[in-house]
């Protein structure tokens, strides 16, 4: 593509009012004026992954291990990158809870936006090992427990969980678990 002349047209006051109203401009050295675009919005990941988890749960079968649950077998779950012995430390009471958050009560969506939202809590806050109550399933359809069964799903399918167990006795037994979570990135 070829620059093309423009000539200023002779004695137009059109071009002396022009010429004289930039006269003191300086030009660009890029030629170009460097616009910043704005920054797109942070994507909330976690929230997609929970939201779609609710809807791969709504559409599918049970998993192995919530089968495992129907036997009475006792909740509890260790990423893979974790020693057996750090799930030994929590049955056995070895952090310090730092909080906890009660479930009863709640249907099944409610309870799984309380505990995203506990989650995320704990995690501004740096803490590392939380308790989750959710219940026996006493007053329950069928006296099941059915938030236990979901509430193991959920932690199991986040990042931020690196293990957990069923509470020892004093802290609430088979209604609630302890969750061990990932320290605060430095």
């Amino acid at each position: 593509m070829k620059k093309r002349d423009h000539k200023p047209v002779a004695n137009a006051p059109d071009a002396d009012l022009f010429r004289e109203s930039v006269s003191d401009v300086t030009p660009l050295r890029h030629g170009k004026a460097m616009v910043e675009r704005p920054r797109p919005r942070p994507v909330p990941v976690q929230k997609l992954l929970d939201e779609h988890a609710v809807l791969r749960e709504s559409l599918g079968q049970q998993t192995a291990w919530e089968i495992g649950l129907d036997t009475g077998e006792e909740l509890s779950f260790l990423r893979d990158s974790i020693s057996t012995q750090t799930l030994r430390k929590l049955r056995r009471g070895h952090w310090v809870i730092q909080d906890e958050i009660d479930l009863h009560g709640s249907t099944s969506v409610e309870a799984r936006e309380l505990l995203a939202q506990f989650l995320a809590h704990c995690a501004r806050r740096g803490l590392r090992c939380v308790r989750i109550v959710h219940g026996k399933g006493l007053r329950s359809k069928n006296r099941e427990p059915v938030l236990k069964r979901k509430v193991a799903g959920w932690l199991m399918q986040r990042d931020d969980v690196l293990a957990f167990c069923q509470a020892r006795r004093p802290d609430g037994g088979g209604g609630a678990a302890i969750v061990l979570l990932k320290g605060k990135s430095r």
